[in-house]
Order: structure tokens, then C-alpha cells, then sequence
């Protein structure tokens, strides 16, 4: 199974959403970068990502980008081919 990073908060309800479908998938651990404990990280994931919001999902190497591209990739079937 794939390594799974996600850039998070504390209070983000897409965050939430997002672990609930990885751990749905079979997903044990979920490496968080908690943004809202460090300006700095925040600053990285944007410069990663080219993204401001959270959550960004990282599955792998692969940047899926936030939940609503997470759920996408489920409902296509690509989710679990992804996460290997």
C-alpha cells in the first residue's frame, strides 16, 4: 500500500471526510502535516501543490489535490489502483 501524506488543519470538515474514505479503502496510516501548527508548512504546501486550501493528498508521489478529486477518483475506480 502506498504512503498517504495529507496537509491538514484541526477543524477542516473536507480533512475528515477525506481520512474516513482512505481508511474506508484500507488506508492504516495517514502521515498529516497539520498547516494551521506552522505558517511555514502552509507556505510548503502551496508551493508544492500550487494550492492554498486543505486537505492535499498526496498518495505516493501522485498529488490528487483535495477531497472533492479524492471522491472523484473513488466513484471513477482509481482510488484503490492508485493506493496500490
Amino acid at each position: 500500500m502506498q504512503t498517504v501524506t495529507m496537509y491538514t488543519t484541526a477543524v477542516c470538515p473536507y480533512c475528515l471526510r477525506a481520512k474516513q474514505l482512505l481508511k474506508a479503502r484500507g488506508v492504516q496510516a495517514i502521515e498529516e502535516i497539520r498547516v494551521d501548527l506552522d505558517p511555514g508548512l502552509r507556505t510548503q504546501m502551496m508551493e508544492r501543490t500550487g494550492r492554498r486550501t486543505v486537505p492535499q493528498i498526496y498518495i505516493g508521489s501522485t498529488h490528487v489535490g483535495g477531497y472533492d478529486d479524492l471522491a472523484a477518483l473513488d466513484a471513477q475506480g482509481q482510488l484503490l489502483p492508485l493506493l496500490g
